[in-house]
């Protein structure tokens, strides 16, 4: 009689157990992840120059917020997220000569030395199948300048909401 009690309360308890015991272990592993996986840095030291020039580097910026890495097929199109520029191909002359000014300012803010990008070496894409990457330069004294700050700031570019566009054309 005692030999099946101790088996009936043994079901008992593995019939709980399993499940508890598997709960704790998901919470435990759940709870020592990081939250939010950690952003992966490219360092890029490129010279870029402007993308329809004769003699087209490899490296070139598109317009105020796209560069392109390479030729033909293998080329690699990258939007500089974090802020939209002026279209070159604009609604009216002003907003193409805020877009070329804006892709000037770019292609200085990139050739002012070393910079890294996000995203690693599979970033996101746009629906347009361009790569989707943040830029920013990091300081000898560990200061971070983004690239959006500084087009936003030097007023070629905006931040914000898709549908609180800026009209370049006023």
């Amino acid at each position: 009689m005692a030999r099946w009690r101790y088996n009936r309360r043994k079901q008992r308890w593995s019939r709980w157990a399993t499940p508890v015991l598997a709960i704790g272990l998901v919470a435990a592993w759940y709870l020592t992840k990081p939250l939010v996986a950690p952003q992966e840095w490219v360092k890029i030291g490129a010279r870029f120059g402007t993308c329809g020039e004769k003699g087209r580097p490899f490296h070139c910026v598109s317009d105020g917020d796209t560069v392109t890495i390479g030729f033909g097929a293998n080329a690699r199109r990258i939007r500089l997220t974090g802020f939209d520029a002026p279209e070159i191909a604009g609604r009216c002359d002003a907003e193409s000569t805020q877009a070329l000014l804006a892709q000037r300012a770019l292609l200085d803010w990139l050739n002012k030395g070393q910079f890294e990008w996000d995203g690693g070496t599979s970033p996101p894409r746009d629906r347009y199948g361009r790569e989707l990457r943040a830029a920013r330069r990091v300081s000898r004294d560990r200061e971070i300048q983004h690239l959006a700050e500084y087009m936003i700031d030097v007023e070629l570019a905006e931040g914000g909401a898709i549908w609180e566009r800026r009209d370049w054309c006023d």
